[in-house]
């Protein structure tokens, strides 16, 4: 029956850490929310995250064996032809 007392205290130390932590976060989650810059996404006629994409296939980064490209798609006139 020794233990009871040493165990709630220890289990007092460990709820007041947690709380602790959660204030750390409360207070670090606002510095960051204030020290956040604002970006006028109205004034800005194109969106910067999509600037300068273009739609369609893109261009391999690098440059691959002729043996690994995958066959070009024929168009129409070609397979009229055949």
């Amino acid at each position: 029956m020794a233990n009871r007392g040493r165990a709630t205290f220890a289990k007092r130390q460990k709820e007041i850490a947690r709380q602790e932590r959660a204030r750390e976060k409360a207070a670090k989650r606002v510095e960051r929310e204030t020290t956040k810059p604002k970006i006028d996404r109205e004034a800005v006629d194109v969106d910067p995250d999509i600037a300068g994409i273009v739609p369609g296939p893109q261009p391999l980064p690098y440059d691959l064996p002729d043996e690994v490209l995958p066959p070009e798609p024929e168009t129409e006139a070609e397979a009229d032809e055949k």
